[in-house]
């Protein structure tokens, strides 16, 4: 299932980038293979991880178990962009940790369907989503990488994921797979195209998907967006208990609440920083298009060597 989005992801964000390219005659940023492999493989490979081991969990848990631990990939996010120095250590950020720590801890204890290695591959998940994010907030905001709108970051890290989710899926799933009445030995024409459609009505989703977050990210921060998904969280709860008959206690949801707010006192925190900082960057918020930003970044130098040069003229011509 992962690996086919990731082909529809791939194959939806190259014909984009086509039809941009056609609209504004620009070519779309190419990076070298030094700069592919070397600044964007680690990112690719930490994605494919990170929501391969997601899609795996599902095998063993609930959704609404797997939500919860999900959610404590904040915490892991809030670390590594501590030691990549994205974000400085405060005590108001250790309040955090210490909150969402107490939450995850409390709302997988004694789970009525706690279900051990599925919660260790969604914990895991978590981890490498944390290396993930950041990695992926530093590719973005790299500006000499040219990166910074969503449709060429996807464009360039979708084959990467796919050939580092492929040994997984040859080891665990080939087989099974290729023997499947379902897929390469059908019988039902009808199964097989329901099947397909609805893996790939998943893939256009996730396009969607990773569309919205590179685009956050490229924005503001990887913790904003693991932090804007509060309301996602609490939606994918609700529907669970009600839709998927799903057993949550009221321990689970005290320890949910308390992980809640731990990330809606970093929401307060972050707000008031930025609002602090809000004169720091006057470059980020000249435009709503990550492209013009880049030529904005590019064309600085230009005008400031025009500034001279108009100088230097004025003062021979007097």
């Amino acid at each position: 299932m992962t690996m086919l989005h990731l082909a529809v992801i791939f194959l939806f964000s190259a014909l984009s980038r086509t039809l941009v390219q056609c609209s504004s005659h620009r070519a779309r940023v190419v990076l070298s293979w030094t700069d592919y492999l070397k600044r964007v493989a680690p990112t690719a490979l930490a994605t494919a991880l990170d929501v391969g081991l997601s899609n795996w969990s599902f095998l063993y848990i609930t959704v609404s178990l797997y939500t919860m631990t999900k959610s404590s990939a904040v915490l892991f996010i809030l670390i590594f962009s501590l030691i990549f120095k994205l974000e400085e250590l405060r005590a108001a950020l250790v309040l955090v940790v210490l909150l969402i720590a107490g939450g995850l801890f409390m709302f997988t204890y004694k789970s009525t369907q706690f279900n051990m290695k599925g919660f260790s591959l969604v914990l895991g998940a978590s981890f490498i989503g944390g290396i993930r994010w950041t990695l992926t907030q530093m590719l973005l905001q790299k500006a000499e990488l040219g990166l910074q709108n969503p449709i060429d970051t996807m464009f360039h890290l979708q084959p990467l994921m796919f050939l580092g989710l492929f040994p997984l899926f040859a080891v665990f799933e080939g087989l099974h797979l290729s023997t499947s009445e379902k897929i390469f030995r059908f019988q039902d024409t009808g199964l097989l195209l329901w099947v397909l459609g609805s893996l790939f009505l998943g893939g256009i989703l996730a396009f969607g998907l990773g569309f919205s977050e590179f685009l956050l990210v490229s924005r503001t921060s990887s913790l904003t967006l693991s932090i804007a998904g509060i309301f996602k969280e609490v939606c994918t709860l609700l529907l669970a208990a009600h839709l998927l008959g799903d057993q949550i206690s009221l321990l689970n949801w005290l320890g949910f609440a308390l992980c809640l707010s731990g990330i809606s006192l970093h929401v307060a925190l972050k707000t008031l920083h930025s609002r602090g900082e809000g004169g720091s960057r006057p470059l980020k918020g000249l435009s709503s298009s990550p492209d013009l930003e880049l030529l904005l970044r590019s064309s600085q130098p230009e005008d400031e060597d025009n500034e001279e040069e108009d100088y230097f003229v004025a003062q021979g011509q007097q």
